[in-house]
């Protein structure tokens, strides 16, 4: 089989219900990548049907299909007509402080990029016991 004979896959056929749809853009604005933002918007627009979000939004059905795909560049106002129209708002919080084991494991794992750093730095030009300066074969290279 050829990739061109592949089907895109299209979000908006399992997304069944309103739980699905909050979890799905719940996951993209995590994300935070504008175009992935805009996309899932229109796979839960196309899953609940788009004719009835343009009547609920106000927009023209057309301009959500080219508004909401990837490629779209839908302004402000046009997200938040269209999140309105789902029945749902935005609430901003601050992000969750990562954990102490996270930020543990990150400063560990710094260490050992900086020890082994150092002894290759060691294995690069060690001196010998008059002061000169030893280079391994692979430093020359």
């Amino acid at each position: 089989m050829k990739v061109s004979e592949l089907m895109e896959f299209d979000a908006s056929k399992y997304l069944k219900d309103e739980t699905d749809y909050r979890l799905y853009l719940a996951q993209a604005f995590e994300g935070g990548d504008p175009v992935e933002i805009q996309a899932a918007l229109g796979d839960v627009a196309k899953a609940r049907g788009m004719t009835a979000l343009a009547r609920e939004s106000g927009i023209a059905r057309e301009a959500l299909y080219r508004a909401l795909s990837n490629k779209g560049h839908a302004e402000f106002a046009t997200i938040m007509k269209v999140i309105g129209a789902m029945g749902l708002h935005l609430t901003l919080a601050k992000p969750e402080a990562a954990p102490k084991a996270t930020a543990r494991a990150k400063s560990a794992t710094k260490a050992v990029a900086e020890k082994k750093g150092r002894t290759a730095a060691k294995r690069a030009g060690s001196t010998t016991s008059r002061g000169r300066t030893r280079t391994s074969s692979a430093a020359q290279a």
